[in-house]
């Protein structure tokens, strides 16, 4: 029976997925976030399906969504959305380090993952944690700048006024420095990657997963990229489950069966 469990994760919202016979063992883990104007219940069936697998899974609630959310309108949830980012990579390790305290999880076998804004933030995670152990970026970018500075260009070309000055612009442009992968893919390592996103995705341009693949492929990194020729900004079903494939063998499970 897979347990579907709510905790206060230090003021977080979030849902605790495991099997039911196997909880009180230390187990592979895996954090899952959810994208942006989603809520962390949108991404159970990942979690489910990988607590099939004997993985341990939390589905973390974003700052000003789902439980958190604040009665922000979609504008003023937009102005937000690096704030978002960057609380998120900071609360991550409480996360880690709470699972870690009551002893369920084996922590050399911790994996992050995201779709959209969530596949974002994991790319930004990869830059600051060491202890994730292999990933999976579902519609995101690794290019925090440049996806920024695209952001602003598309709200200033709709005649949206932006609340910030263009010296506070500039400024947080340059603090997304610090988290861009694509600036930095040594960050990396040898832990495994993997990148999906469809061709058609006028969310989070399909360029920007292929473009950083195409930069490190040929280099000494462990990315795949599985690009959707059909799809745009939905992830497919083949993306799901290769997802649940990617950390069944990245994590190095012993398939653990219930009795």
């Amino acid at each position: 029976m897979i347990l579907v469990e709510k905790l206060n994760i230090n003021g977080i919202p979030s849902l605790h997925i495991v099997d039911k016979e196997i909880a009180s063992k230390q187990l592979p883990f895996v954090i899952f976030v959810h994208g942006f104007t989603s809520a962390k219940e949108h991404n159970l069936h990942y979690a489910y399906l990988l607590a099939e697998k004997g993985i341990r899974v939390v589905l973390p609630e974003a700052l000003f969504h789902g439980e958190r959310q604040e009665g922000l309108h979609h504008k003023e949830l937009s102005f937000r959305f690096w704030e978002i980012v960057l609380t998120t990579i900071e609360e991550l390790n409480g996360v880690k380090e709470f699972f870690e305290a009551k002893k369920w999880i084996d922590i050399d076998k911790i994996g992050l993952a995201g779709t959209s804004m969530g596949g974002i933030i994991t790319f930004g995670a990869l830059t600051k944690y060491n202890w994730i152990h292999s990933a999976v970026s579902l519609m995101g970018s690794p290019y925090y700048q440049s996806f920024a500075r695209m952001q602003i260009q598309e709200m200033k070309k709709r005649g949206i006024h932006l609340p910030i000055s263009d010296v506070e612009q500039n400024k947080l442009i340059e603090q997304l420095k610090h988290y861009d992968l694509s600036l930095q893919p040594e960050k990396l390592g040898k832990r495994p990657l993997l990148l999906w996103h469809g061709k058609f995705d006028q969310v989070v341009p399909f360029e920007y997963s292929s473009q950083f693949y195409d930069t490190i492929k040929n280099k000494e990194y462990k990315v795949e990229f599985l690009a959707d020729e059909k799809a745009g900004h939905q992830v497919s079903r083949e993306g799901l489950l290769r997802t649940i494939d990617w950390f069944e063998t990245h994590l190095k499970l012993q398939v653990i069966t219930s009795k």
